[in-house]
């Protein structure tokens, strides 16, 4: 174990209360960001024009996830972003840091692979609409995730630092390709949808929701708060049906059922806490 490693707070030391409470704030605010950022890049405003809104998520990360709203439905967002990203950060953490990882959280691994190419797979062999474009960039969306889930969690920040030091250089990278998007919206009428997503993508998702993640990182560690996101799996499935109209297919919510088992046990709640790797 590194030294790095040894410096840390272990959470088991701090009060898990506030950290569940987080993170269940936090996956609210995702699914709701998942929602609302499909419905405004598919009426109202171009993916630069929300990045510089939201500001708050890392300019490489943002592209990703945003771009690939235009492509796949909001029911499919969930598995493939919040999904899949416990199992980047366990990844991360076997291959970089030495974690272990148990049987029972290889088989939820097994899980979310299999969701993610039952949804992936119907996309791209059935849909015929270029929505595997949109789940290739979640996905690498959430794999950035999980890399800066691990570095938060060693680089010695507080959740309020974090947030403003990714919303300072994600708003000054972005500018140039946001602002004139922006104000072409303003000029044509679009006021409210600017403010809307203004709340939703500045202040709910880029400044609380990294506060709330960051902080959940803190008290639960990584793993344990990862383990909460497949509930914004179900929210934003369920939202994006009066909202948006979309109904999930056959084949999405096998996947979705099969991701959310499969992160739930990939995350290593049902371990024994000697046996679960921070």
């Amino acid at each position: 174990m590194s030294d790095i490693a040894r410096a840390l707070p272990h959470s088991s030391t701090r009060p898990a209360l506030p950290g569940w409470l987080a993170a269940l704030a936090t996956v609210t605010i995702w699914a709701a960001w998942a929602v609302g950022t499909r419905h405004a890049v598919t009426h109202e405003l171009p993916p630069a024009a929300l990045g510089l809104l939201r500001f708050g998520i890392p300019a490489l990360l943002l592209a990703p996830i945003a771009w690939g709203m235009q492509f796949a439905p909001a029911a499919e967002i969930g598995p493939l972003l919040p999904g899949t990203m416990p199992l980047f950060v366990a990844l991360i953490g076997w291959l970089v840091f030495g974690e272990r990882l148990a049987g029972l959280r290889v088989f939820g691994f097994a899980l979310i692979l299999a969701g993610v190419a039952c949804i992936g797979g119907h996309g791209l062999l059935f849909s015929g609409n270029g929505a595997w474009r949109g789940h290739l960039l979640l996905l690498t969306g959430a794999g950035l995730w999980g890399i800066y889930t691990h570095a938060y969690r060693r680089c010695g920040l507080s959740a309020l630092q974090a947030a403003a030091l990714i919303g300072l250089w994600s708003f000054l990278i972005l500018l140039p390709f946001g602002g004139a998007p922006l104000l072409h919206a303003l000029d044509h009428g679009l006021d409210r949808p600017v403010v809307l997503q203004a709340l939703l993508q500045g202040f709910l998702s880029g400044v609380a929701g990294i506060i709330l993640y960051g902080i959940a990182i803190d008290r639960l560690g990584a793993s344990r708060a990862a383990a909460v996101s497949p509930l914004s799996i179900v929210l934003a499935a369920l939202l994006a049906i009066p909202v948006l109209g979309e109904i999930p297919s056959a084949a999405a919510w096998i996947g979705i059922v099969l991701a959310t088992l499969g992160v739930v046990l990939a995350s290593g709640v049902f371990n024994r806490p000697s046996a679960r790797a921070g």
